[in-house]
């Protein structure tokens, strides 16, 4: 009975392990197709424009709040541990700090994966069970062109446009959680701020946004391009489009930091 058990168990575990295999080879080959879509010579720049918009101006609003919530906590719960030591004056510089260097890119795209790879993993999902897909096919159309390249594109593009607004928005919640306790002025903390800033601390940032965005309109693409029949599907699509994003966000982070953590 016990043999038997083991064996079951072990076929679970290798049947698990071949479907993340699988997976991670058809993903490698959307990816590719991507690349190679890309550098074709047409392009859907209307729809390239409009999927800027959706993904970029209609996420304006929950960015914004995430960002001034996340320095204004931070400020407000750092304050203590650092009058201790008598270095309130360094607040405004090391709050800056760790917000534009990790806190907001990872926290932002942490946000889209949640709001857009599971937007583009269900709008996609339903598009294939519908037969839409299929539909743009014969009638000629190149849905991956159209659906696809256009996605990634915005999100990859726009994704670090959200993160260099929502570090804005973060210093300005940090200024005023700083002046509950405190009186400086605006210009003031800023420059405070960018003091201590140096061209390492900002480059990395920004550049690892942009693989946030690839990875997340990827992962989304891919889970509603290849979403099975039925309605059930377009939900899962959804749902482990925002886990698989998210779980990417996390590794493509740890990379970045090890790899800047080289130049200091």
């Amino acid at each position: 009975m016990n043999s038997s058990a083991k064996i079951i168990k072990v076929s679970i575990v290798k049947t698990y392990l071949k479907n993340i295999f699988e997976d991670i080879g058809k993903a490698t080959l959307f990816a590719t197709r991507f690349f190679k879509e890309v550098v074709k010579t047409s392009f859907e720049f209307k729809e390239f424009l409009w999927q800027c918009y959706a993904i970029g101006y209609k996420s304006l609003p929950i960015v914004s709040i995430t960002a001034f919530i996340m320095g204004l906590v931070l400020t407000i719960q750092s304050r203590p541990t650092m009058a201790k030591f008598g270095a309130e004056s360094w607040l405004p510089s090391m709050v800056g700090l760790s917000l534009i260097r990790e806190i907001v890119p990872v926290i932002t795209a942490l946000i889209c994966a949640g709001k857009i790879a599971s937007g583009i993993g269900a709008e996609l999902g339903s598009m294939k069970v519908t037969e839409q897909i299929d539909a743009m096919e014969v009638s000629a159309i190149n849905p991956y062109k159209y659906l696809v390249v256009t996605r990634i594109m915005a999100t990859t593009i726009m994704i670090p446009i959200l993160v260099i607004y929502a570090d804005f928005i973060g210093v300005f919640g940090g200024y005023i959680g700083y002046n509950i306790h405190e009186n400086m002025g605006f210009y003031r903390y800023f420059s405070n701020v960018l003091e201590h800033l140096e061209f390492l601390d900002i480059l990395p940032a920004i550049v690892k946004t942009f693989f946030f965005g690839f990875a997340i309109g990827l992962v989304g693409c891919y889970k509603g391009f290849n979403a099975e029949n039925g309605t059930e599907s377009v939900g899962k699509a959804a749902n482990t489009a925002v886990v698989t994003a998210s779980l990417s966000i996390f590794i493509l982070d740890m990379i970045a930091v090890q790899i800047t953590d080289l130049f200091y």
